[in-house]
């Protein structure tokens, strides 16, 4: 899961992504609303990590800006202002949640996951997919109830196909989704290539029921 992070004060910007590049989340940043409107506009995130209070403009602009466009960015507001008309602003222009400084890092967490859960998962930890079980809590897949190794590249890929099953993925935005902005400057996707490789093997080994299918020349489909 991608997430971006907008937030001006520095030491809480690098506790934030320090923390959650722990808890294995893709993440980007941004110091300032410039940079926030440059990144949103040339990608999508799983969800925004939003200060209201920018040096350059306000979060709230932001939020604008996504619903005008009608991105489907989950959005949790940060802010210091504790008042009730700037949480109900932000909530109608389409944010999921709205957290006030200070917070613990671990009910940030969890306000994520929540978010991810409504959104992507329909509420649940747990997405069954045939013989198959896939656990976001834990990032444990089972097989015919057998927990199966991935490594963090692998669950990430897999957990991309299966919110997204039966549709095509481009090769780009399964690349951007995992390996975050940055991937703008690879010369190519054999990185790529050699996840999905050792993810189809281990689908195989274990008797997993679905196919991924490469789509020769653009990028890839889970069929079930």
């Amino acid at each position: 899961m991608k997430l971006l992070i907008v937030e001006d004060e520095q030491g809480l910007r690098d506790n934030m992504m320090q923390f959650l590049c722990k808890e294995q989340y893709i993440v980007e940043t941004a110091s300032d609303f410039h940079s926030a409107m440059e990144k949103v506009s040339l990608y999508d995130y799983d969800c925004i990590l939003l200060d209201v209070g920018l040096p350059d403009g306000s979060g709230l602009s932001l939020l604008e800006v996504l619903k005008s466009k009608q991105k489907r960015d989950n959005v949790i507001i940060i802010s210091a202002k504790d008042s009730l008309d700037d949480k109900l602003e932000g909530l109608e222009l389409g944010a999921d949640d709205y957290l006030t400084k200070p917070f613990h890092l671990a009910e940030l967490n969890a306000r994520i996951k929540a978010v991810l859960r409504r959104k992507a998962l329909g509420g649940r930890n747990v997405i069954a997919l045939n013989n198959m079980e896939l656990d976001f809590d834990g990032r444990v897949l089972r097989v015919d109830g057998n927990d199966i190794h991935l490594n963090r590249k692998e669950f990430d890929i897999l957990a991309f196909f299966i919110v997204n099953k039966n549709r095509l993925i481009y090769k780009s935005a399964l690349a951007e989704h995992v390996w975050g902005d940055h991937i703008d400057n690879a010369d190519n996707f054999d990185f790529i290539y050699s996840q999905i490789k050792n993810l189809r093997k281990k689908l195989k080994e274990h008797g997993a029921n679905l196919e991924i299918q490469a789509i020769y020349g653009v990028g890839y489909k889970l069929t079930v």
